[in-house]
């Protein structure tokens, strides 16, 4: 049964992207705002408009009560929430079946499973998928000293119930374990309201890799190559790659089908991404964790493929089968993905609210922009910093870096600051030319 009409619970780029890929499939969108968003572009550009509530997310974007209440009000048959806010909290679909709607993505049970980080890797486990460290939650300290000496440091001790970097602290050598286990259990249960930690084995030298994967209701499981995200900062991404230039045929070949499997595993229907860490020298990929949505970078893979993501997670919710096959994947040339955000890398990255009078973007062959963004938009402190998306397309790596280097030269953003500069001095390095870098590098030689 084809979807008549979507709400799209969510803000900034992502809801303009979903907006469009309505468009294209001749579905009514509906953007819930806040606010302070009631004028953006998003809003602007969809069939419908419906207000949520007042800035803050948790009166707005983070209420499930408002975001069911507006797709009813508005006679919606069906709810996106894109990434961030809602998208992985299991109430969102649930309220979805009580009242009649569909959830543009994986079930609420799946969202459970994949979501909680020791559930998912006893699955993985149970699935053949390689699994570094443990599948089981740790019950203090003194646990976690006993179970550290039998993996060896160095360890991350990781929160079972989130991501993003929060409720994840490093320990190198014993002394530093017991404040460090109570740092991360505090963090997560700050952060997530579930103080469950466990531990993992920490590579030195690894590169940080991604399956996109597709899944419908019929048993079809696609993974659409890989990405590499390793160029981050405090286990926050900023520049992604597609394919992963740093592993070999076998590995991608043992990546796609361990993701697979992990999808399999958990009935999951929708689309999905499958984290796993590679090993530099050895090539050995462990597995992190899954993310139940669609993911901020997830324009690279569709660069690459041909494939449009978000109009396939439509699909899926309307019942139907994937339009492609395993066998049909293939992958064109490289692509890039740059996050241009508005912070200020001189001032510990925060935040740069304002007004942006400037705007202008590059454009020619091979060059997309996501973003909300135009001159006189107004950048709220209530949410996420992140302007735009610059993605790049070439025949192979070396060109589209050249490309993404002329392109972010073209960039030009007044009124506000950004990572721009970043992003230039990154792209420009001779480490990342080379793909010499690894999950530490940029905070060790940019930031």
């Amino acid at each position: 049964m084809r979807l008549r009409k979507v709400l799209i619970a969510n803000r900034g780029e992502i809801a303009l992207r979903i907006v469009r890929a309505c468009a294209d499939e001749d579905v009514r969108s509906v953007v819930a705002t806040s606010e302070v968003d009631w004028d953006s572009l998003p809003a602007r550009l969809a069939d419908e408009r419906v207000c949520i509530g007042p800035a803050a997310a948790a009166k707005s974007y983070l209420s499930v009560g408002s975001v069911m209440s507006a797709a009813i009000a508005t006679g919606c048959d069906a709810i996106h929430p894109g990434y961030g806010f809602l998208s992985e909290r299991p109430e969102l679909p649930e309220a979805c079946d009580r009242l009649g709607l569909r959830f543009v993505g994986p079930s609420a049970e799946a969202i459970r499973r994949g979501g909680d980080k020791v559930i998912a890797r006893e699955i993985a486990r149970a699935a053949g998928v390689p699994v570094g460290g443990d599948a089981q939650a740790l019950e203090d300290s003194s646990a976690a000293a006993t179970r550290a000496q039998e993996l060896g440091y160095p360890l991350l001790i990781k929160a079972a119930a989130g991501g993003g970097g929060r409720g994840m602290v490093l320990v190198r050598d014993p002394d530093e374990l017991r404040s460090s286990f109570d740092r991360a259990s505090g963090e997560a249960q700050a952060a997530f309201g579930d103080g469950r930690v466990y531990l993992e084995r920490y590579l030195d030298d690894a590169r940080h890799v991604e399956v996109q994967i597709l899944a419908d209701a019929h048993g079809g499981v696609v993974a659409l190559g890989d990405r590499d995200c390793s160029c981050q900062r405090r286990y926050q991404k900023v520049v992604e790659e597609a394919p992963a230039a740093s592993v070999g045929d076998e590995t991608h070949a043992r990546l796609a089908e361990s993701a697979r499997s992990l999808a399999r595993a958990l009935d999951y229907v929708g689309a999905g991404t499958v984290e796993f860490l590679v090993d530099r020298s050895t090539q050995d990929i462990v597995f992190l964790e899954m993310n139940t949505r669609v993911q901020v970078e997830h324009p690279v893979t569709e660069a690459v493929t041909g494939v449009d993501i978000v109009r396939e997670q439509l699909r899926i919710a309307a019942g139907e089968r994937l339009s492609i096959g395993q066998e049909a994947v293939s992958i064109d040339g490289h692509a890039i993905e740059c996050r241009l955000n508005a912070e200020d890398p001189a001032r510990g990255f925060a935040p740069d609210p304002g007004t942006v009078q400037e705007w202008i973007l590059p454009q020619g062959d091979g060059i997309r922009v996501d973003t909300h963004i135009q001159v006189g938009s107004r950048i709220p402190p209530h949410y996420d910093s992140l302007l735009a998306k610059l993605i790049v397309h070439g025949p192979d790596r070396a060109s589209a870096i050249e490309r993404t280097e002329r392109a972010l030269q073209h960039l030009r953003v007044g009124g506000i600051i950004t990572n721009a500069e970043l992003l230039r001095s990154i792209v420009r390095h001779p480490d990342f030319r080379a793909d010499r870098i690894n999950t530490r590098w940029l905070e060790q030689e940019l930031t």
